[in-house]
């Protein structure tokens, strides 16, 4: 029986599972990805919330989600998966594949939250945090909030298809108490995090086009050696990668399938 709030898209074929970023729902965050991998190479998509996330009514942590996961996959009897993780999803793809390697069949990280820079992830669980206190204060607070957002929204969607453009209205629609529970401990992973814990499996590390010199950029480019592979970065890529290089993700993810490179 399929776990409640489980969408499996496509009748057969190799099994791909979304994770997107933040505490974002699944349901339309990669857009034409869940159609263009069904049509080829014909691959079932798992759309799910994780616990914690989206539409998800039971509560979750991001220390209990490769935990959670494994035992998704299991109750679904995909066996080994190929996980797209953006940001935090690309973290929690990260985690799951170093604790239970046997579930992964490839990974996809796109921007990913880097889980191997304590630093950078402290940075991140700050950032959050100021945000719900300012969302906190009455009135002026989710004011402010929604203005900033709807600003970057703006920026974001200038030259993105239609499809990629309602991705990011979604995608900005957040509930900001919830993303700091989603990444609450973030911190405290990356510090447990050991270089050489991932698996030697089909790979493609997508990060932004950040200078050489980024610890962003450094931090992806460990995580793709890790794995056997080299960080691939297209032209004016944002950290909303799945958004304005959406062709580029969905022929990364059917190269990682088929087990070759991405350039």
């Amino acid at each position: 029986m399929r776990p409640e709030g489980v969408q499996v898209h496509g009748d057969d074929g190799p099994p791909v599972l979304l994770l997107p970023g933040g505490a974002a729902t699944c349901d339309g965050f990669f857009p034409g990805l869940v159609e263009g991998l069904v049509a080829d190479p014909g691959a079932r998509v798992i759309v799910h919330d994780r616990r914690g996330t989206g539409s998800s009514s039971e509560p979750g942590t991001l220390a209990d989600a490769p935990d959670h996961l494994h035992t998704l996959v299991a109750a679904l009897g995909t066996g080994p998966v190929v996980a797209v993780g953006q940001s935090l999803g690309g973290a929690v793809a990260a985690l799951w594949a170093a604790r239970y390697p046997q579930d992964l069949a490839g990974l996809v990280l796109l921007d990913m939250t880097p889980v191997n820079d304590a630093e950078i992830c402290r940075q991140v669980e700050r950032r959050t945090a100021v945000m719900a206190r300012i969302s906190a204060v009455p009135l002026l607070g989710p004011a402010l909030i929604g203005g900033t957002l709807r600003l970057a929204g703006l920026q974001m969607k200038r030259g993105l298809r239609p499809d990629c453009a309602a991705a990011v209205d979604r995608t900005l629609e957040m509930d900001v108490d919830q993303l700091v529970r989603a990444t609450a401990g973030l911190t405290e992973l990356a510090r447990q995090w050991r270089d050489g814990a991932l698996p030697q499996i089909p790979a493609a590390v997508v990060t932004a086009d950040r200078k050489a010199d980024d610890p962003i950029r450094q931090a992806h480019a460990r995580i793709a050696r890790d794995l056997g592979t080299t960080p691939v970065s297209w032209p004016r890529a944002t950290h909303s990668v799945h958004l304005d290089h959406p062709d580029e993700v969905l022929d990364a993810v059917r190269r990682v399938i088929a087990g070759q490179p991405v350039r």
